[in-house]
Protein backbone atom coordinates (compact mmCIF):
# COMPACT_ATOMS: atom_id res chain seq x y z
CA UNK A 1 0.00 0.00 0.00
CA UNK A 2 1.67 3.54 -0.94
CA UNK A 3 1.12 6.31 1.66
CA UNK A 4 -0.32 9.59 0.73
CA UNK A 5 1.42 12.85 0.36
CA UNK A 6 -0.35 14.57 2.99
CA UNK A 7 1.68 12.27 5.60
CA UNK A 8 4.05 13.83 7.63
CA UNK A 9 7.37 12.52 9.74
CA UNK A 10 8.87 14.44 12.42
CA UNK A 11 11.34 11.80 12.55
CA UNK A 12 13.13 10.58 9.27
CA UNK A 13 14.91 7.73 10.94
CA UNK A 14 13.96 4.95 13.21
CA UNK A 15 16.16 4.12 16.25
CA UNK A 16 18.68 1.77 16.15
CA UNK A 17 17.78 -1.27 18.41
CA UNK A 18 19.29 -0.47 21.93
CA UNK A 19 18.76 3.51 21.51
CA UNK A 20 16.21 5.87 22.65
CA UNK A 21 14.66 8.92 20.45
CA UNK A 22 12.89 11.37 22.80
CA UNK A 23 9.77 12.16 21.34
CA UNK A 24 8.56 15.33 23.83
CA UNK A 25 9.66 15.71 27.30
CA UNK A 26 9.02 12.47 28.93
CA UNK A 27 8.41 10.33 25.90
CA UNK A 28 10.62 8.04 24.82
CA UNK A 29 10.30 5.50 21.88
CA UNK A 30 12.32 2.27 21.86
CA UNK A 31 11.95 0.04 19.04
CA UNK A 32 12.42 -4.12 19.82
CA UNK A 33 13.30 -6.71 17.58
CA UNK A 34 10.29 -9.10 16.42
CA UNK A 35 11.16 -13.18 14.88
CA UNK A 36 8.53 -12.27 12.13
CA UNK A 37 8.58 -10.57 8.51
CA UNK A 38 7.64 -7.59 9.95
CA UNK A 39 10.48 -7.40 12.08
CA UNK A 40 10.12 -4.88 14.77
CA UNK A 41 7.37 -3.63 17.39
CA UNK A 42 7.48 0.46 18.77
CA UNK A 43 7.31 0.71 22.35
CA UNK A 44 6.96 3.86 23.78
CA UNK A 45 7.71 4.90 27.56
CA UNK A 46 6.45 7.38 29.73
CA UNK A 47 7.18 9.07 32.61
CA UNK A 48 4.77 8.44 35.57
CA UNK A 49 4.57 9.70 39.33
CA UNK A 50 6.24 6.38 40.47
CA UNK A 51 8.52 5.12 37.53
CA UNK A 52 7.98 4.80 33.54
CA UNK A 53 4.75 3.54 32.10
CA UNK A 54 5.41 0.70 28.97
CA UNK A 55 2.86 1.07 26.12
CA UNK A 56 3.91 -2.38 24.61
CA UNK A 57 6.71 -4.95 24.84
CA UNK A 58 7.85 -6.97 21.75
CA UNK A 59 7.97 -10.53 21.94
CA UNK A 60 9.65 -13.20 24.76
CA UNK A 61 12.36 -14.14 22.74
CA UNK A 62 16.43 -14.05 23.45
CA UNK A 63 16.78 -10.99 21.15
CA UNK A 64 13.88 -8.88 22.32
CA UNK A 65 15.20 -9.70 26.14
CA UNK A 66 18.73 -8.69 25.11
CA UNK A 67 17.36 -5.54 23.95
CA UNK A 68 15.95 -4.52 26.86
CA UNK A 69 18.60 -5.48 28.93
CA UNK A 70 20.91 -3.44 26.83
CA UNK A 71 18.34 -0.35 27.40
CA UNK A 72 18.15 -0.70 30.87
CA UNK A 73 22.15 -1.31 30.99
CA UNK A 74 22.55 2.02 29.19
CA UNK A 75 19.54 4.81 27.67
CA UNK A 76 16.96 3.34 30.38
CA UNK A 77 19.45 2.93 33.40
CA UNK A 78 18.09 3.34 36.64
CA UNK A 79 14.58 3.73 35.33
CA UNK A 80 11.48 1.41 37.48
CA UNK A 81 9.07 0.34 35.28
CA UNK A 82 5.69 0.99 37.01
CA UNK A 83 3.32 -0.12 34.67
CA UNK A 84 2.85 -1.85 31.21
CA UNK A 85 -0.05 -0.92 29.16
CA UNK A 86 -0.79 -3.50 26.62
CA UNK A 87 -2.48 -2.61 23.66
CA UNK A 88 -4.01 -5.88 22.02
CA UNK A 89 -3.06 -9.31 22.26
CA UNK A 90 -0.30 -9.83 19.67
CA UNK A 91 2.50 -11.44 20.93
CA UNK A 92 4.27 -8.69 19.68
CA UNK A 93 3.03 -6.15 21.77
CA UNK A 94 1.86 -8.34 25.01
CA UNK A 95 4.72 -10.49 24.89
CA UNK A 96 7.16 -9.22 27.66
CA UNK A 97 3.97 -8.02 29.58
CA UNK A 98 4.35 -10.89 31.97
CA UNK A 99 8.23 -10.64 32.13
CA UNK A 100 7.96 -6.50 33.15
CA UNK A 101 5.87 -7.79 36.46
CA UNK A 102 7.97 -10.26 37.27
CA UNK A 103 11.55 -8.25 36.86
CA UNK A 104 9.84 -4.52 38.41
CA UNK A 105 6.43 -5.12 39.92
CA UNK A 106 4.70 -3.52 37.28
CA UNK A 107 1.05 -3.55 37.39
CA UNK A 108 -0.88 -4.52 33.52
CA UNK A 109 -3.43 -2.18 32.28
CA UNK A 110 -5.42 -3.56 28.91
CA UNK A 111 -8.87 -4.42 28.12
CA UNK A 112 -11.03 -7.27 29.12
CA UNK A 113 -10.80 -9.10 25.81
CA UNK A 114 -6.69 -8.48 25.68
CA UNK A 115 -6.64 -10.07 28.82
CA UNK A 116 -8.43 -13.05 27.98
CA UNK A 117 -7.77 -13.84 24.70
CA UNK A 118 -3.73 -13.89 25.95
CA UNK A 119 -4.50 -16.17 29.28
CA UNK A 120 -6.91 -18.60 26.52
CA UNK A 121 -4.26 -18.85 23.92
CA UNK A 122 -1.12 -19.09 26.57
CA UNK A 123 -2.87 -22.80 26.98
CA UNK A 124 -1.58 -23.90 23.79
CA UNK A 125 -3.68 -25.11 20.50
CA UNK A 126 -5.61 -28.49 20.87
CA UNK A 127 -5.25 -31.37 18.50
CA UNK A 128 -9.20 -30.54 17.85
CA UNK A 129 -8.30 -26.75 17.15
CA UNK A 130 -5.90 -27.55 15.05
CA UNK A 131 -8.45 -30.55 12.81
CA UNK A 132 -11.25 -27.43 13.04
CA UNK A 133 -8.73 -25.32 11.12
CA UNK A 134 -7.43 -28.08 8.76
CA UNK A 135 -11.13 -28.44 7.67
CA UNK A 136 -11.84 -24.82 7.37
CA UNK A 137 -9.13 -23.91 5.22
CA UNK A 138 -10.11 -27.16 2.78
CA UNK A 139 -13.46 -26.45 2.80
CA UNK A 140 -11.92 -22.99 1.46
CA UNK A 141 -10.22 -24.34 -0.88
CA UNK A 142 -6.45 -24.84 0.01
CA UNK A 143 -4.85 -27.94 -0.86
CA UNK A 144 -4.11 -30.56 1.79
CA UNK A 145 -0.37 -29.63 1.99
CA UNK A 146 -0.86 -26.28 2.85
CA UNK A 147 -3.96 -26.32 5.02
CA UNK A 148 -1.85 -29.02 7.20
CA UNK A 149 1.14 -26.61 7.40
CA UNK A 150 -1.30 -23.04 8.50
CA UNK A 151 -3.78 -25.00 10.32
CA UNK A 152 -0.89 -24.96 13.41
CA UNK A 153 -0.91 -21.26 13.38
CA UNK A 154 -0.53 -19.63 16.69
CA UNK A 155 0.58 -22.94 18.45
CA UNK A 156 4.10 -20.89 19.11
CA UNK A 157 2.18 -17.98 21.27
CA UNK A 158 3.51 -19.74 24.86
CA UNK A 159 6.79 -19.36 23.70
CA UNK A 160 6.21 -16.19 22.97
CA UNK A 161 4.45 -14.89 25.70
CA UNK A 162 5.32 -14.85 28.86
CA UNK A 163 2.59 -15.96 31.74
CA UNK A 164 0.35 -13.11 32.32
CA UNK A 165 -0.64 -12.21 35.96
CA UNK A 166 -4.11 -13.04 36.74
CA UNK A 167 -4.61 -9.74 38.04
CA UNK A 168 -4.83 -6.24 35.79
CA UNK A 169 -6.36 -3.03 35.41
CA UNK A 170 -9.20 -2.77 33.07
CA UNK A 171 -9.44 -0.11 30.50
CA UNK A 172 -12.59 0.70 28.76
CA UNK A 173 -13.54 2.85 25.83
CA UNK A 174 -14.09 6.13 26.92
CA UNK A 175 -12.07 6.16 30.35
CA UNK A 176 -9.53 8.67 31.31
CA UNK A 177 -6.22 6.91 31.84
CA UNK A 178 -3.92 9.27 33.82
CA UNK A 179 -0.08 8.44 33.16
CA UNK A 180 2.31 11.16 34.89
CA UNK A 181 1.12 14.20 34.13
CA UNK A 182 -0.48 13.69 30.81
CA UNK A 183 -4.20 12.28 30.79
CA UNK A 184 -5.68 10.59 28.32
CA UNK A 185 -8.84 9.35 26.84
CA UNK A 186 -9.20 5.51 26.28
CA UNK A 187 -10.36 4.46 23.13
CA UNK A 188 -10.55 0.67 21.48
CA UNK A 189 -11.22 -1.05 18.01
CA UNK A 190 -11.82 -3.92 16.65
CA UNK A 191 -10.73 -5.53 13.30
CA UNK A 192 -7.12 -6.22 13.52
CA UNK A 193 -7.24 -7.39 17.26
CA UNK A 194 -10.75 -7.66 19.35
CA UNK A 195 -10.67 -3.83 21.58
CA UNK A 196 -7.92 -2.85 21.01
CA UNK A 197 -6.87 -0.34 22.67
CA UNK A 198 -5.56 3.30 21.81
CA UNK A 199 -5.25 6.47 23.86
CA UNK A 200 -5.63 10.29 23.03
CA UNK A 201 -3.90 12.78 24.72
CA UNK A 202 -5.33 15.87 23.78
CA UNK A 203 -3.95 18.63 25.71
CA UNK A 204 -0.57 17.59 23.64
CA UNK A 205 -2.20 16.45 20.47
CA UNK A 206 -0.71 12.58 20.88
CA UNK A 207 -2.29 9.35 19.88
CA UNK A 208 -0.93 5.88 20.45
CA UNK A 209 -2.52 4.58 17.56
CA UNK A 210 -1.41 0.53 17.93
CA UNK A 211 -1.81 -1.57 14.87
CA UNK A 212 -5.36 0.39 13.89
CA UNK A 213 -3.20 3.00 11.88
CA UNK A 214 -0.11 2.39 10.42
CA UNK A 215 1.98 4.13 8.51
CA UNK A 216 3.04 2.04 5.25
CA UNK A 217 0.64 -0.98 5.65
CA UNK A 218 -2.57 -2.00 6.61
CA UNK A 219 -2.80 -4.08 9.95
CA UNK A 220 -4.25 -8.02 9.18
CA UNK A 221 -7.86 -8.31 9.64
CA UNK A 222 -8.39 -12.05 9.51
CA UNK A 223 -10.98 -14.47 9.24
CA UNK A 224 -10.71 -17.82 10.84
CA UNK A 225 -12.50 -21.36 11.62
CA UNK A 226 -12.81 -19.96 15.32
CA UNK A 227 -15.47 -17.43 13.86
CA UNK A 228 -16.13 -18.35 10.33
CA UNK A 229 -18.90 -16.10 9.59
CA UNK A 230 -17.34 -12.84 11.40
CA UNK A 231 -17.22 -9.58 9.78
CA UNK A 232 -13.67 -7.90 11.29
CA UNK A 233 -13.35 -6.20 8.67
CA UNK A 234 -16.16 -4.36 8.74
CA UNK A 235 -15.72 -3.56 12.79
CA UNK A 236 -12.29 -1.94 11.03
CA UNK A 237 -13.96 0.49 9.05
CA UNK A 238 -15.87 1.48 11.24
CA UNK A 239 -13.42 1.76 13.89
CA UNK A 240 -11.17 4.05 11.14
CA UNK A 241 -14.60 6.35 10.99
CA UNK A 242 -14.96 6.97 14.64
CA UNK A 243 -11.10 7.89 14.65
CA UNK A 244 -11.22 10.22 12.04
CA UNK A 245 -14.58 11.87 13.24
CA UNK A 246 -13.17 11.82 17.21
CA UNK A 247 -9.32 12.17 17.01
CA UNK A 248 -8.12 15.21 15.16
CA UNK A 249 -6.42 15.53 12.54
CA UNK A 250 -3.03 17.26 13.83
CA UNK A 251 -2.07 15.24 16.16
CA UNK A 252 0.91 13.10 15.99
CA UNK A 253 0.27 9.38 15.84
CA UNK A 254 2.20 6.92 17.61
CA UNK A 255 1.77 3.48 16.14
CA UNK A 256 2.62 -0.12 16.43
CA UNK A 257 5.06 -0.19 13.50
CA UNK A 258 7.33 1.84 11.75
CA UNK A 259 7.35 5.67 11.98
CA UNK A 260 5.58 8.11 14.02
CA UNK A 261 3.39 10.64 11.24
CA UNK A 262 0.90 13.55 10.75
CA UNK A 263 -2.10 13.10 8.94
CA UNK A 264 -4.58 10.79 10.73
CA UNK A 265 -7.74 11.70 8.47
CA UNK A 266 -6.16 11.03 4.97
CA UNK A 267 -4.57 7.48 6.79
CA UNK A 268 -7.64 6.27 7.94
CA UNK A 269 -9.45 7.32 4.21
CA UNK A 270 -6.26 5.61 1.89
CA UNK A 271 -6.94 2.33 4.42
CA UNK A 272 -10.91 2.38 3.82
CA UNK A 273 -10.39 2.31 0.21
CA UNK A 274 -7.11 0.08 -0.36
CA UNK A 275 -10.34 -2.51 1.58
CA UNK A 276 -12.32 -1.43 -0.49
CA UNK A 277 -10.65 -1.65 -3.71
CA UNK A 278 -9.94 -4.89 -2.51
CA UNK A 279 -13.56 -5.67 -2.20
CA UNK A 280 -14.40 -4.72 -5.70
CA UNK A 281 -11.38 -7.00 -7.05
CA UNK A 282 -13.00 -9.84 -5.64
CA UNK A 283 -16.39 -8.98 -6.72
CA UNK A 284 -14.85 -8.39 -10.39
CA UNK A 285 -13.18 -11.96 -10.22
CA UNK A 286 -16.90 -13.20 -8.57
CA UNK A 287 -19.07 -11.77 -11.55
CA UNK A 288 -16.83 -14.53 -14.31
CA UNK A 289 -17.00 -17.59 -11.99
CA UNK A 290 -17.74 -18.44 -8.65
CA UNK A 291 -14.08 -18.87 -6.97
CA UNK A 292 -12.91 -20.18 -3.40
CA UNK A 293 -11.69 -18.05 -1.15
CA UNK A 294 -8.30 -19.59 -2.08
CA UNK A 295 -8.83 -19.09 -5.81
CA UNK A 296 -8.47 -15.18 -4.60
CA UNK A 297 -5.74 -14.62 -2.45
CA UNK A 298 -3.24 -14.45 -5.78
CA UNK A 299 -5.60 -11.37 -6.85
CA UNK A 300 -4.75 -10.08 -3.82
CA UNK A 301 -1.94 -11.13 -2.66
CA UNK A 302 0.45 -10.90 -5.42
CA UNK A 303 3.96 -12.57 -4.31
CA UNK A 304 4.98 -16.00 -3.40
CA UNK A 305 3.52 -16.22 0.41
CA UNK A 306 5.35 -18.93 2.61
CA UNK A 307 2.82 -20.75 5.09
CA UNK A 308 2.81 -18.17 7.67
CA UNK A 309 1.93 -15.30 5.47
CA UNK A 310 0.08 -17.75 3.65
CA UNK A 311 -2.23 -18.33 6.91
CA UNK A 312 -2.71 -13.94 6.51
CA UNK A 313 -3.33 -13.87 3.28
CA UNK A 314 -6.34 -16.63 3.07
CA UNK A 315 -7.98 -15.09 6.41
CA UNK A 316 -7.75 -11.81 5.18
CA UNK A 317 -8.97 -13.07 1.82
CA UNK A 318 -12.54 -14.48 3.61
CA UNK A 319 -12.20 -11.12 5.93
CA UNK A 320 -13.35 -9.09 2.47
CA UNK A 321 -15.44 -11.70 1.69
CA UNK A 322 -17.14 -12.05 4.43
CA UNK A 323 -18.42 -7.95 4.29
CA UNK A 324 -19.81 -8.79 0.77
CA UNK A 325 -21.53 -11.00 1.99
CA UNK A 326 -22.86 -8.71 5.08
CA UNK A 327 -23.31 -6.36 2.35
CA UNK A 328 -25.61 -8.88 0.22
CA UNK A 329 -22.76 -8.57 -2.82
CA UNK A 330 -21.71 -12.18 -2.31
CA UNK A 331 -23.41 -15.29 -1.70
CA UNK A 332 -21.82 -18.58 -0.93
CA UNK A 333 -22.22 -22.10 -3.04
CA UNK A 334 -21.74 -25.08 -0.41
CA UNK A 335 -21.05 -27.71 -2.15
CA UNK A 336 -19.80 -31.18 -0.60
CA UNK A 337 -16.20 -30.48 -0.15
CA UNK A 338 -15.70 -27.04 -0.62
CA UNK A 339 -17.67 -23.19 -0.53
CA UNK A 340 -17.71 -20.79 -3.34
CA UNK A 341 -18.10 -17.07 -3.79
CA UNK A 342 -20.30 -16.14 -6.04
CA UNK A 343 -22.27 -12.94 -6.88
CA UNK A 344 -25.54 -12.41 -4.77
Amino acid sequence: MTTLPALEFPFVEMPAYGKVQEVAEGLLWVRIPLPYVLDHVNVFLLQDHDGWAVIDTGTRTPEAIGVWEALFAGPLSGMKISRVVVTHFHPDHIGLAGWFHDLHGARVQTSLSTHALCRLLSQGRSEQTIQQNFDFFLRHGLSPETAELISIHGREYPQYVAPLPSRFQRLVHGDTLTIGARSFRVMTGDGHAPEQVMLHCADEGLFFAADQVLERISPNISVDATEPMSDPLGHFMRSLRQIEAEVPDNVLVLPGHHRPFKGLSARCRDLVLHHQERCDTILAACAKRPHSAADLVPLLFQRQLDPHQMWFAITETLAHANRLIRRSQLTVIDQSDRSLLTLA
